[in-house]
């Protein structure tokens, strides 16, 4: 080729104010069909959902070798001029004065020109962001991950890096992927048979992290307002939709913040991040509106349009205990002090408050120790100050709340679900050294992006999905 230009990306170019004599594009051939002294390509390089029409003319040098080569999937280098398209849709195309075919695709090359289901693209992941459908899902995820540290950073929160490996169990549940060098055939044992651990590499027991949560605590009760974002991990035999064993998590967390302002962070962050993605995601919005929720952008201005309702679990079990009276089957029994499930959290979002709804103040049996104790209620019933803000079409979102500040308290609640101190005693420490009350909450990024996009399933938003029985790619 001649004297070496700057790449300009097909967004770029579909974007321009004016015409040039001279300009490259580099990408991969989408379509290719053939006229009798010239073809159309269609080029696209992952920069946006459309590509670029090129029309490549017969006269060029090796034009029938060069046609030959660029079959759906090859990549190709092109360099012309950008002129007023002929054909109705597009605004711009480039007529080539240079063709070359960099890398080549055989007919084995999977992604065809007609429809793929999802299932057949996640047996392709590698392959798969060359697709309409999840070229623009990554994307939104590219721009919303950005929209996450602007939001924070606007309001003086700083980024955390929380460790990966831990020896806390954030939850309580134990569903956590341990990490172990040890021989797994032929570990070191204790006297009474167990595995001992401290001829691991840590010298303890040791998993990928749950949450970033406890460690974000003492970095809040030192810099006042941090955030972490980054992946996590859960050991849990769920195949559903919305679970993933290892998917990202975005965690705030403040001091001196109470569970009414956690509420309203959580509220505000929400509506940015679903005002962002209309802002620079809109042409990929069109098209989830299109292929895969039609009604994604009424939910999506409901959510911008309107304020979140609020509701404390004990009405949120009055509501549906009083639409099973009226005939509603539930799947799950609802009874005070029953963990809420999905069909009862769509319930609430979709059918009775029709928009987002935050669900606080649980039964204190459901949650975790570090939760902050409220005082019994005209029952005698115990609640913690917790809070679920849940949205149409996936149910719960975030879940967050207002920590347990109270030494006393804390250490009563890990006896009460049989911690060990010593296993703690930094945490501990942050209630004897300065305390102050302080809440957070984690945003499973993944679900933010099912509800942004409509995609339903959690393997469609992320790059490769772990999941049980899984780990491919």
């Amino acid at each position: 080729m001649t004297a070496p230009i700057s790449r300009t990306l097909v967004k770029d170019a579909r974007n321009a104010d004016a015409p040039s004599d001279d300009i490259l594009l580099q990408g991969w051939v989408r379509t290719r069909r053939d006229a009798k002294t010239f073809s159309f390509i269609e080029l696209g390089d992952g920069s946006c959902l459309k590509g670029m029409q090129v029309i490549v003319n017969a006269a060029l040098p090796d034009y029938d070798a060069l046609m030959h080569r660029s079959a759906t999937g090859a990549s190709v280098r092109v360099r012309g001029k950008l002129v007023a398209s002929q054909g109705a849709g597009q605004k711009w195309e480039v007529l080539a004065s240079e063709y070359e075919v960099v890398g080549d695709a055989d007919a084995t090359y999977p992604l065809q020109k007609k429809g793929h289901t999802p299932e057949f693209l996640r047996e392709i992941a590698h392959l798969r962001p060359r697709s309409n459908l999840f070229g623009a899902v990554f994307r939104v995820r590219s721009r919303l991950a950005y929209a996450i540290h602007q939001f924070f950073q606007e309001r003086g929160f700083f980024y955390v890096h929380t460790p990966i490996i831990t020896a806390s169990d954030c939850e309580g549940a134990g569903e956590m992927f341990g990490v172990s060098v040890l021989d797994p055939a032929k570990p070191p044992r204790n006297p009474d048979g167990s595995v001992d651990y401290t001829k691991d590499f840590f010298g303890k027991k040791t998993s990928l992290t749950v949450s970033g949560q406890l460690e974000g605590e003492t970095f809040a009760c030192a810099l006042s307002n941090i955030y972490t974002f980054g992946p996590t991990f859960r050991a849990e035999n769920s195949n559903t939709t919305r679970h993933a064993a290892e998917f990202w998590m975005v965690e705030p967390e403040a001091a001196f913040l109470d569970l009414d302002g956690d509420m309203q962070l959580a509220e505000d962050f929400v509506k940015h991040l679903v005002r962002d993605a209309k802002t620079h995601c809109a042409e990929e919005l069109e098209f989830f509106g299109k292929f895969t929720d039609k009604g994604l952008a009424e939910r999506l201005d409901f959510v911008l349009e309107r304020p979140f309702q609020r509701c404390s679990y004990t009405q949120a079990i009055e509501i549906l205990t009083t639409a099973a009276s009226a005939g509603r089957k539930w799947e799950h029994p609802v009874a005070w002090g029953e963990n809420l499930q999905s069909e009862h959290e769509r319930y609430l979002s979709e059918e009775h408050f029709k928009c987002p709804v935050t669900v606080y103040n649980y039964p204190r049996s459901l949650k975790p120790f570090y939760l902050k104790v409220n005082p019994p209620d005209a029952a005698g019933r115990e609640t913690v100050c917790a809070m679920d803000l849940l949205v149409p079409g996936i149910g719960e979102i975030i879940g967050g709340s207002q920590r347990e500040e109270r030494l006393d308290v804390l250490r009563e609640n890990m006896a009460r679900q049989g911690l060990a101190e010593k296993d703690y005693s930094w945490y501990v420490d942050l209630r004897r050294y300065g305390t102050v009350p302080h809440s957070g909450f984690g945003l499973g990024f993944e679900r933010m992006l099912m509800f942004v996009t409509g995609v339903s399933n959690i393997r469609d938003v992320i790059p490769y999905a772990r999941t049980p029985g899984n780990a491919e790619f």
